[in-house]
């Protein structure tokens, strides 16, 4: 191992966490509890499990401030990462193999056991100088983000547990970038899964029958993929704009037919849409409706998902969070980008029920590889985070 880094604990902190195949699906999670359990005491901090669903835990550790009465700050991560496809890496998936260019690979080292460790890694460096907190810090690891946080943050927001932990600002994930930049993101697209059910007259595969599935069918795709044009059009013609800017629509699924010469009765398409933040969401279901009626008889349609509209977190003199999240990086001569979060995270779900939340993972210089094979993620960019988060964690907790 090079560059002494098997001396450094934070770096064998990390790859300890690394190592624990928490991988989807079906994931077991009694190996994070006890390694958060063993890094709670290390850092004498309380530690509290709620499970609001069997073997779905979510574990929350706590820092007291010194008023307590203050709404408190949450650093959220997700200890499940997604599945891998072993023979496609160069090194063992869970293995926390560091390179001689001081690389760690493993599934979650961007995505995200990186940000849980800097912020335990960033707390102790504070504990150890003897800084002292304003407001209560909670550091929470939650359960089956990737699978969509439906027993895990979806779930914990809306109990009284998370409304006694008082939260009135909270980080979760954000994204590599390759770039100088440190990426900032405040809102996320809504998603909406939609299945589009077109039926018709069956009969023989020699006819031209009336009130056709097929005719239904294309007249639905064809109004979908003329949107999804427009929108890679404005995409393409602003190189301001990010993918998380605009409405991204995509034909997923497509189900329908019994045998090659039977019209059948039913053909069903499913798009996946992520309607961007400036979207009207009724005017957006209303002109699916018209496209149903337009499309012809009996042509209808249902969500499989449906995101809420959610307020973006506001990154403006009105949110004092953000602006001591932002004069902190200031001062560490941090260049950051604000955007819109592409896929879903868990911070959509802290923003449903009102609190503010910034997606920030401080990877700068580094290619973006959630989710894919051979994810890895400089020992220095890693150790560098913890010394952000070392300054950015007083600065929020002190307003």
């Amino acid at each position: 191992m090079p560059h002494n880094y098997e001396n450094n604990t934070s770096i064998s902190t990390f790859v300890e966490y690394l190592r624990i195949p928490s991988v989807q699906p079906n994931v077991i999670y009694d190996e994070c509890v006890n390694f958060l359990k063993k890094q709670s005491d290390e850092l004498n901090l309380e530690f509290k499990i709620y499970e609001l669903v069997p073997k779905k835990p979510i574990v929350v550790l706590t820092w007291i401030g010194q008023d307590p009465s203050q709404p408190s700050i949450l650093l959220n991560s997700h200890m499940d990462v997604v599945p891998v496809f072993e023979n496609s890496w160069t090194y063992p998936p869970f293995s926390g193999h560091i390179d001689n260019d001081g690389k760690i690979y493993a599934r979650g080292s961007q995505d995200m056991k990186c940000v849980g460790i800097q912020y335990l890694e960033a707390i102790r460096k504070l504990k150890s100088s003897g800084i002292k907190l304003k407001r209560t810090l909670h550091i929470s690891f939650v359960p089956d983000e990737e699978i969509g946080g439906h027993d895990g943050m979806k779930k914990f927001v809306l109990t009284d547990s998370f409304k006694a932990l008082n939260v009135g600002f909270a980080l979760d994930e954000g994204m590599a970038n390759p770039g100088e930049e440190f990426v900032v993101f405040n809102g996320e697209r809504s998603i909406w899964q939609i299945h589009v059910i077109c039926p018709g007259q069956p009969g023989h595969g020699s006819l031209l029958l009336p009130n056709n599935s097929g005719e239904k069918i294309r007249y639905i795709i064809n109004k979908f993929m003329d949107l999804r044009d427009e929108q890679k059009k404005i995409l393409e013609s602003n190189p301001k704009l990010n993918i998380g800017d605009v409405t991204t629509i995509n034909m997923t699924q497509l189900f329908g037919g019994v045998q090659s010469n039977v019209v059948p009765e039913k053909l069903t398409v499913v798009f996946d849409c992520r309607l961007a933040v400036t979207v009207d969401h009724e005017s957006f279901e209303n002109t699916v409706k018209q496209w149903c009626k337009e499309a012809g008889e009996g042509v209808s349609y249902e969500f499989e998902q449906k995101n809420p509209c959610v307020e973006c977190t506001k990154t403006d003199d009105s949110n004092p969070y953000w602006v001591a999240f932002k004069s902190a990086c200031d001062k560490m001569n941090l260049k950051l980008d604000i955007r819109i979060f592409p896929g879903g995270t868990d911070s959509r779900y802290i923003r449903r029920v009102g609190v503010p939340a910034i997606g920030f993972s401080p990877m700068n210089h580094t290619p973006v590889l959630l989710h894919d094979h051979d994810e890895y993620l400089s020992a220095d960019i890693f150790l560098k985070g913890i010394d952000i988060y070392v300054k950015l964690i007083p600065a929020i907790a002190n307003v």
